[in-house]
Parts: C-alpha cells; structure tokens; sequence
C-alpha cells in the first residue's frame, strides 16, 4: 500500500506515472526530499537515493538549475519550464559528455499534508536545436502530466482536440471490457447507457467550446451487464491558445451515487408523507416518491390482520389501495380486492419477510408472479422486472409493494430494491399512525353503523337515511339519525350533532337518542315541550356538552294530507321539496342547542307536506364548507335537491352526498322521506 508521500492529495498512486514516456520524479517539503522516479527518469538522470535532500541528490546537475528554481517553484507556485538545458552526467559510459534536456517544474500537494515539486524531463541530446515537430510533442507530454495533477483517478483515457479516443486506456478496458479498437475515436459512447449519451456529448461540447475542465457522471455498462455509475473528470491541453489534447480520468463512483440518491429519496419521503394520516393517503405519496424515480408502476396491496402471518394456510384477500404508474402509461385494470393463495408469492413474501425481484425478457413474467387481472397489461407495457417488498409496520408485514419497470429502461436492480426499502422503513412513523389511525378508523365506523338503525317501514311513506363518516378523523362521530312509529300511528323522526369527534361524543349520542326515543313515547306533545324536558336531561347528565337537534312528527289527518310538526335545537332547518321541482326551508320551531336555557320553553312549528314532496333532514357537514358562509352552502343544496326531485329516494340522497363538496373532517348524517304521490283517506 503506498504512504502519504508517495500519493497525491486525492488518494491517487504516484505509482500512476509508471508508463509515462518521460522522466518523472517527485520531491517533498522544503528540502525537496525525493519520493517518487520513475524508469525513464532513472535512465536520464541515473538511480536517485530516495529520501535525501534535493542539494544532494541533484548536486551533479547543477547545470539545470535545480537548486533554486525548486525554491522557487515551492514558494511561489509557479510551474517553470527549461527548454534544452545543457548537463553534464558521469555515468558508466565516458569520463563526461554533454547533454541536454527539457524540464519543467511544478508544485503539487502530497496525501501527507505536505506541499512537494513535480519534475517532468525529457533528454534531448540527440535533438537539440531547431526540431520543432518533437519540441512539441515532448512540450504536450509536459503539458498533459502536469493537467494530470488537476484530477484525482483510478483509470485515464487521451483524446484529441475533440476528446475522440488516440491512445489505450487497461483502466478503461477493465471497466467496460471494451479493447482499444473498440472505445477508440467515439466508440466508447457504445457502452454508455442511451440515456446519458446525448448528455454527455452536450456536456463535451459544451467544455470545448470554453475551453474549460469537464465534469460528468454517467451510467458505463461493465462486461457482466449491469451499469454502474463513473464521473469522468477531465482537462484540455492547451498550446498556443488551442485545446490541442484531453486528458481525463474515470472513477467509480456508484456507491457514493447510491448515497447521494438515498438522501434525496428519504428527503422526499419525509416531505410528501409529513402531515398526512389517512393511510391511503401516505401510501399514495409514497407510491408518487417511488415512481419514477425507482419504478414505472408501483401497486399497494393493503393486508387483512393475520393470526400468524408465518402459517398461512388459507387464502386471503389484499386490497390494492394504490395504483401509480408514470406519466404517459396506462393504468392496469385491477380488482380492488384480489385473492391470494397461501403457496403463491405474494404469501411468500409474507411469511419470509423479505422482497423478490424477477427480471425478465419484456412482457414475458414467469408463472405466478403475475397479479390476477395485470397479465395483459404486462404485455402490452412490455414490463421487463418487478420486485415486492414487504412493508413492515409494528413488527408485522402490513402491506406490500409491487414495482415494476417497462420497456427500455434498465430492470429494477437489488440496490434498487434495497433503496425501497430503506424508504418504507424511513416512513415507518408515518404508516405506523396512518395503520393504527385506519384500524380505529374502521372500528369506529362498525360502531357507528351499529349505533345507527335501518330506517323502519312507515305506513305510506318512503324513508331513506344515509351517514358517511369525516375522512379525517379517527374517532366515532357525533351525528346522529333515528326514526319510529309512535303508539298513535305518527312517525317520528330526529337528527342530530353531539359537538366533539370522540368517543366521549359518540357515548352522548347514543344517550340523547335513546332519552330521546324514550321522552317522544311516554306522552303525546308538540315537538318543543318534548326537547324541552330532553334539554332538562341533558343539565344532569351532560351539563359540559352541547348538542344540536330536530325533532319532527309526521301524520296523515283525517282529510288525507300530510302534516309535520317540527322543533328545531340549534339545528340547520329541514329542507321541503316538492315533485314540481320547488323547494325552500322550513322557517319555524327556532330554539337554542340543547345545553343552552335548560328549563326555557321550546316553540314548534307545522307545515303541510304536498302529495309526493320530498323532506330532508341533515347534519350541517352536509352544507358546511370551511371559509364559506353557512348560506352559500344552503342556496347549493337547495338547487341540487330541486334538480333530482323526481328520482327515486336512494339516488337522491347518493347524488346529494357526490354533489355537495362536503368537507372531509366533518360527519354527515341524513334522513329523506317522499309523501306519496296519491292522497289516500282514512276508512270509515
């Protein structure tokens, strides 16, 4: 291994000056200790005795000047040339004969910390004088190793003006397995990878045109296949004004490549899943991360909670809850929830933990690995390499991700795969709220459901209820919907909102609506008086809490018509519409929300309900949208409800909910119900 004073500041090897057809010798520190010649300096100047001073060393060399022009060079940095220098050297041959030489000095930094000189020489004693053509040829020989200073290296290459190719690189040839008849002139550009060869010409000519060092990174394909990452650093040598020659040098920089691309992923995974809880949500950008960055297509599998997902013996369904692919590819046509057979790969996946990759001729997966649904669209996207990765959340594998890569682009390598993973485990925080968030998310939502009846059969009436959660929050809700038959053959319907999103709201709920159902039974009384003795109940038990609510009884009088006696707590007003397509807002039975004026009379209110009208009652998630007056959201439903006024009562509520730009983190509850179109009297 060499020391510090027999490399260069950036690691590279005096040894490289080896083959260089001129005399080269390196000296270190002030007194210009010899550390470094080379055979063709030794066959010039004779064996030097490393380690001692220069003035030793050089003393029968006096003639070129070494001693002070070393001095010089050292402090002043300069780079001095002598030109045809005549020398005297004893040497086995004849007591003295004269000879010359060319030199030129420069100041280099060694690994050592240490400033040093290097000597570049060339004899010309059987040439000296007027031979201008090998002038310049051992001129350009100086120029080309002193450039070589500039740049650290682990293999050179030569090129001309142009940067074409003129003599052999064995650094060049061990990287890419090409012979010199191969990469010579701008045959090496064969083994770059397409992508980056218009770039690298650009980045060429670009240098040329300046005159100035050149500096790329580009994929170089080795002799087994794969491509690895090279910077090419390289300076011109210029004579006269004019770039005469390159002269460049390649390192593999792959894994500091792989670094630098690690860091910027990780930075964007942490970025697009900050702030985000749905778990849909962070997978999706996640999957926006991963492609095209790592893949063309990228597939999210969400897994059911197995027992032990190291024995499965069953199969199960995933649900694909992401589906990504680059800009300008179409999209696979996929079932949402796809079965999975305990001895497939996707179970394997599972049970071992671990990712698998599959590289394959294009559109041409093996057996099994395919998705159901996805085999035409691997052929027609001409997928040539997949890869699954587990996605490990709290110690179990709680998802997986299908990648793939199409077309002409190099297949998904292992470090690739490897990459993805440390992004999966990078978001672990994140999918670990976004998973416990989604379990609650659907716990809560049983719940809820539970806690919210079908709507019972009403003599001559159509109901119909609907409720969808806030997309945003965990928790149960507090919107609450119910509806009976009293004792006297009235319908009674109610909704409403226990303010919160927790569970301590949802408890409240179902306690009003039970009081509720419980106080509108026991006596026959307007609507008021009846949240007047509920509001009494609410002081007792839920003195902290407020609640908003209506009330409504609904009956056919003896004259055949519909009535609705109705009282309002703080409650957005019922909407009436009729089968002409009019429509407006029920304005009376006005009250405080209940938890406010405990024992203050509560007002009702009557309307008529004409043959076939539609009413409906909801939640104010339903009209609410933030940074936008409550009226705005009012006037929209109105005009909505009044363009499906005559479609059937299940597709009026639907379209309802897609029409509203309702607001994600708010509940919405509602309750419809059409009058029949036919006036139907009493018997008797």
């Amino acid at each position: 291994m060499s020391s510090a004073k027999t490399q260069l500041s950036g690691g590279l090897s005096l040894d490289v000056f080896d083959p260089v057809p001129l005399g080269i010798a390196v000296t270190c520190g002030p007194g210009h200790r010899i550390v470094y010649t080379n055979r063709v300096y030794q066959e010039i100047v004779g064996e030097r005795t490393r380690s001692l001073p220069g003035r030793e060393v050089f003393s029968d060399l006096r003639p070129l000047g070494f001693d002070p022009q070393l001095d010089q060079v050292l402090e002043t940095g300069q780079t001095i040339t002598l030109r045809e220098v005549p020398f005297e050297f004893h040497d086995s041959g004849p007591p003295w004969r004269e000879r010359y030489a060319s030199a030129s000095m420069s100041k280099i930094s060694l690994a050592s910390g240490e400033d040093g000189v290097l000597i570049v020489i060339a004899e010309v004693t059987d040439h000296a004088g007027p031979e201008p053509e090998l002038g310049a040829v051992q001129s350009r020989a100086i120029l080309r190793y002193q450039s070589l200073l500039q740049i650290d290296t682990q293999a050179l290459w030569v090129g001309d003006g142009l940067g074409r190719i003129t003599e052999p690189s064995p650094g060049w040839q061990r990287l890419s397995g090409q012979t010199f008849e191969e990469y010579r002139g701008n045959g090496w550009l064969a083994v770059i990878h397409p992508d980056d060869r218009e770039p690298s010409e650009e980045a060429a000519y670009q240098a040329m045109l300046r005159h100035s060092h050149l500096e790329q990174t580009y994929r170089l394909a080795m002799p087994d296949g794969t491509y690895r990452h090279i910077r090419s650093r390289a300076v011109p040598v210029i004579e006269n004004g004019e770039v005469v020659e390159w002269i460049g040098a390649l390192a593999d920089v792959e894994e500091e490549w792989q670094e630098a691309r690690l860091r910027t992923l990780l930075d964007q995974t942490a970025a697009a899943t900050a702030d985000v809880a749905d778990l849909e949500e962070v997978l999706g950008m996640l999957a926006k991360v991963i492609v095209p960055a790592l893949a063309d297509g990228v597939g999210i599998y969400l897994l059911p909670q197995f027992e032990d997902d190291q024995s499965i013996v069953q199969p199960f369904i995933a649900e694909r809850v992401v589906t990504t692919n680059r800009d300008g590819m179409p999209a696979p046509r996929m079932p949402r929830n796809e079965r999975f057979e305990p001895d497939g790969v996707f179970a394997d996946v599972i049970r071992r933990r671990r990712p698998v990759r599959y590289v394959f001729p294009c559109g041409q997966a093996p057996d099994g690995v395919v998705p159901i649904g996805a085999e035409e669209w691997f052929v027609t996207a001409r997928v040539n390499s997949m890869a699954l990765v587990p996605v490990l959340v709290d110690g179990t594998v709680a998802a997986i991700v299908d990648a793939t890569v199409s077309g002409s682009r190099e297949p998904i390598s292992a470090a690739d795969v490897d990459l993805l993973g440390k992004m999966l485990d990078h978001a672990q925080a994140h999918l670990s709220n976004a998973l416990r968030f989604q379990r609650t998310q659907r716990v809560a939502l049983a719940l809820q459901h539970y806690l919210l009846p079908e709507p019972p059969e009403l003599p001559g009436l159509e109901i119909t209820a609907r409720y969808r959660p806030g997309a945003t929050a965990a928790e149960i809700g507090g919107d609450w919907y119910d509806s009976f038959l009293h004792p006297d053959g009235s319908a009674i319907l109610t909704i409403g909102d226990v303010a919160g999103h927790d569970l301590a709201a949802a408890v409240t709920m179902s306690q009003l609506r039970n009081m509720l159902r419980g106080l509108a039974m026991d006596r026959r009384e307007p609507p008021g008086d009846i949240l007047r003795r509920l509001n009494i109940a609410t002081e007792v038990f839920h003195r902290e809490g407020t609640a908003s609510c209506i009330l409504a009884r609904l009956e056919n009088r003896d004259g055949g018509e519909w009535r609705i006696n109705y009282s309002l707590a703080g409650h957005p007003p019922p909407l009436l519409i009729t089968h002409d397509g009019d429509a407006g807002y029920l304005e009376g039975g006005h009250n405080p929300l209940l938890g406010v004026d405990y024992d203050a009379p509560r007002q009702s209110a009557d309307a008529s309900l004409p043959a076939g009208s539609t009413l409906l009652l909801y939640t104010d998630g339903l009209v609410e949208v933030p940074s936008e007056d409550i009226d705005t959201g009012l006037e929209r439903l109105r005009r909505h409800a009044v363009a499906l006024a005559r479609v059937s009562l299940d597709v009026f509520c639907d379209e309802l909910l897609a029409r509203m730009p309702v607001a994600k983190k708010d509940d919405v509850a509602m309750i419809a119900v059409r009058v029949p179109r036919t006036v139907s009297r009493p018997a008797g």
